[in-house]
């Protein structure tokens, strides 16, 4: 996937990760470990929404919805759509974003949301 300066689709990581910073406001509970676990989801029920993973469970929990939700759209929106963007480099995107929040979470529960309102 290369550098953010190489990467053609920044911006998809860019409206990931705004759309998470609404939900860490909007859900004052909404954990690193969380967002994983939605992040994780998001990538089955993308795959879902383009005919695979056909066998694989979505899971949701309320804190969690508004993450998975937010990466379907912002999928169905970009992908095959927008710069070429497959379905593949779009999971990838979210496993970027997820590893990102990884790393964050080891300043606190919330380590990726502090990081993140600085920039969005």
């Amino acid at each position: 996937m290369g550098d953010v300066v190489d990467d053609e689709h920044i911006d998809v990581c860019q409206n990931i990760e705004e759309s998470l910073k609404i939900e860490y406001e909007l859900h004052k509970d909404l954990t690193d470990s969380q967002c994983v676990f939605a992040l994780d989801n998001a990538k089955i029920a993308i795959k879902k929404e383009f005919g695979f993973a056909k066998n694989e469970r979505v899971k949701i929990t309320e804190n969690t919805k508004g993450i998975i939700d937010n990466c379907i759209e912002i999928g169905k929106a970009r992908i095959e759509k927008i710069n070429d963007l497959t379905l593949k480099e779009y999971v990838n995107r979210i496993d970027k974003i997820k590893r990102s929040v990884k790393r964050h979470s080891e300043f606190g529960n919330r380590g990726y949301y502090e990081f993140i309102k600085k920039y969005l």
